[in-house]
């Protein structure tokens, strides 16, 4: 009987019609942040705290302190996420934690496509990780992530491990500045039959700060272009962040190629040490919208 079954996993569908791709793991492209999320994604170029370790880890060198930020992603179709980004600096180096955990609740288990669902399960996955990024000659910084993973699908468990290297370089041009990342970089054991294949991309693209009206505000606006392994398209992100006397930020983003998502928005509160970030991105096709919420604070 378990061998008969089809699963028609509409969730599924939902959720990996993002990318168009032949990769599964589609958990590792949701992003990390709501200010993130809210620029369009581009973190690797943009992220300026613990979110760098999900983004581009050479960002984390430079960084001091300590850090904490917990996230909550209500995207689409019964997709939940848990997302913990911790930082610390060990023997001169910042070092970072990251913890992921997704599910996608009520998939339908159907014996044809028509039929009304025999049961329901959900799907599980993990990510655990740790990165560091440092200076390697003048203002070009070097990291690295390394990454444990999981899914759960079914009656069927695999794990595997993936790696990030990232780039960043601060030009001449003060607050201009260049990033360049390879990210999932390994692989899965076999789930049931054959190995689930990581979504591998590249990111490259400039980001750029600036101050003005005696500091009182302050605008980032940044781009990349991303390119995954096993797709045939690339895509486009841009993000423009206004922050006001470092107390409240307003932001937006856009990402070309997609077939059911495209501008994002979203807002920032700081006080002190503590920060509130939240992220909206709607979908089309009837696919609903995503609410993303993340808290942060440095000491």
């Amino acid at each position: 009987m378990y061998k008969t079954v089809l699963l028609v996993i509409f969730s599924f569908t939902a959720l990996f019609a993002q990318s168009a791709g032949n990769s599964g793991m589609a958990f590792l492209k949701l992003g990390f942040g709501g200010r993130n999320i809210a620029l369009g994604n581009i973190g690797a170029e943009v992220s300026n705290d613990v979110t760098s370790l999900y983004y581009n880890p050479a960002r984390l060198s430079g960084q001091t302190g300590n850090e904490i930020l917990l996230m909550h992603n209500e995207w689409i179709q019964g997709t939940r996420s848990e997302f913990l980004g911790a930082k610390t600096t060990v023997w001169g180096l910042p070092l970072a934690l990251g913890v992921n955990v997704t599910s996608v609740s009520d998939i339908p288990i159907r014996l044809v496509a028509s039929a009304e669902p025999l049961s329901t399960f959900n799907a599980n996955y993990f990510s655990g990780s740790l990165s560091t990024g440092f200076n390697i000659y003048n203002n070009l910084a070097f990291g690295v992530s390394i990454k444990y993973l999981y899914e759960g699908l079914y009656m069927d468990e695999a794990t595997g491990w993936g790696f990030d290297f990232g780039l960043d370089y601060k030009t001449p041009v003060e607050g201009l500045s260049f990033a360049g990342v390879i990210s999932n970089v390994g692989s899965m054991n076999i789930l049931k039959n054959e190995k689930t294949k990581l979504p591998t991309e590249f990111n490259i693209g400039p980001a750029y700060k600036f101050d003005f009206n005696n500091d009182k505000f302050s605008v980032t606006a940044g781009a990349n272009l991303q390119k995954y392994t096993l797709e045939n398209n690339a895509h486009v992100g841009l993000g423009v962040e206004i922050v006001y006397n470092r107390l409240i930020a307003l932001r937006g983003g856009y990402q070309s190629g997609y077939e059911s998502k495209s501008f994002t928005g979203g807002f920032g509160l700081m006080w002190g040490n503590f920060g509130l970030d939240y992220a909206f991105q709607p979908f089309l096709d009837g696919l609903g919208s995503a609410n993303i919420f993340s808290i942060n604070f440095k000491f």
